[in-house]
């Protein structure tokens, strides 16, 4: 999928909203703007859906399968671009050498490798 950026104006209310909701949401100020873009437009394109029934889901206050199918879309969606945020920002080596538990995974050769963290728990490869 093409991505354009293309500068564009903002009202500053709608800005310092997404600002303050995209920092409580781990996001960036645009990827906030294009997920209520998103969101809008599945509500445009579906007028049987209720937002407040959404967000209680998307909250964990709400029962999914209470939705309508089109309601149900916009939490895949909304549930999508969490998993997503999260797989992004996930260091389990980080983690792992935090905690000084050991890292196994395989190098670019195939091999198994052990990596343990030191003493300022930076990974040092063992096997």
């Amino acid at each position: 999928m093409a991505t354009s950026n293309s500068p564009m104006r903002l009202d500053p209310e709608l800005t310092a909203a997404a600002r303050s909701t995209a920092e409580s949401m781990s996001r960036s100020l645009s990827q906030q703007i294009a997920h209520w873009a998103r969101i809008g437009r599945e509500l445009e394109r579906s007028p049987g859906v209720t937002v407040s029934a959404i967000q209680a889901v998307l909250d964990g206050r709400g029962d999914y399968d209470a939705l309508n199918s089109h309601e149900q879309a916009v939490v895949r969606v909304g549930w999508a671009e969490r998993i997503d945020d999260a797989r992004k920002n996930l260091r389990l080596d980080q983690i792992l050498a935090a905690k000084g538990r050991e890292v196994v995974e395989l190098n670019s050769e195939g091999k198994v490798t052990v990596r343990k963290a030191g003493s300022r728990g930076r990974m040092r490869i063992v096997k």
